[in-house]
């Protein structure tokens, strides 16, 4: 039966390859999409471990927050670039899954994370969401989810005008091109709750910044953030 078991997974990898998303290697497991070298390869900061990390220090004397973190640097042509790239415009939602599960490891290694009730992903305007397929904060958000069994609250807070790409804007030009762009559906029910709003990856902190202060809007609410990456300015 051994033998039979051993057979029959071969023949399945070779009609439906199992490899790496990074590397194209057929070395994994089953479970992960990632080998053990691509994994070990990505550019971790452990901000999830230092208080006044960068992350934390991008929105002194702009928004309100306990701790925060971004689990990756980010670099062109990189590994985690490709990553990224697979995950929100190549519909690969098990990469983003996965990374969401990586940062929720390093959240729940650290004590600094201990009392979030609820994850936030940061919303999409709709159409880019339809298009897509997904909110990759959402999916990162689910990720997370099965490793700090918490629940992710993806429908209390809305983007419902589109804005234009903040890609070539500076700091203040995103400002104005996101400020109050989001609305915050049911107040009630993030309220006395300490909220960890997730997304992709910060750059100014822009966005994360006007979502932020609208779930702050809400009673009694604590607020901290965690990205998959930090883009370098």
């Amino acid at each position: 039966m051994l033998r039979f078991k051993e057979i029959k997974d071969s023949l399945f990898h070779v009609v439906f390859p199992h490899v790496c998303d990074g590397c194209g290697s057929d070395l994994l497991t089953v479970e992960s999409r990632l080998c053990i070298r691509c994994v070990a390869s990505l550019p971790a900061t452990n901000f999830e471990q230092h208080a006044g990390n960068p992350v934390e220090k991008t929105f002194w004397g702009r928004l309100l927050i306990v701790n925060a973190a971004a689990h990756f640097y980010f670099t062109k042509e990189s590994l985690i670039q490709h990553l990224m790239h697979q995950f929100k415009y190549k519909g690969n939602k098990e990469v983003g899954l996965q990374l969401g599960r990586m940062m929720a490891y390093a959240i729940r290694y650290s004590t600094r994370f201990n009392n979030i009730d609820a994850l936030v992903p940061l919303p999409l305007f709709p159409f880019k969401e339809k298009k897509r397929g997904y909110n990759q904060a959402t999916v990162l958000c689910e990720g997370m989810a099965e490793v700090l069994c918490l629940p992710v609250f993806d429908n209390i807070i809305t983007r419902p005008h589109d804005t234009e790409t903040q890609t070539q804007k500076g700091r203040i030009e995103r400002w104005r091109n996101i400020e109050g762009k989001f609305f915050l559906k049911d107040p009630e029910a993030i309220k006395n709750k300490h909220l960890l709003l997730v997304d992709d990856v910060i750059t100014t902190g822009a966005t994360l910044e006007a979502c932020g202060n609208e779930l702050l809007s809400a009673e009694n609410v604590s607020l901290s953030l965690a990205t998959l990456c930090m883009a370098s300015r």
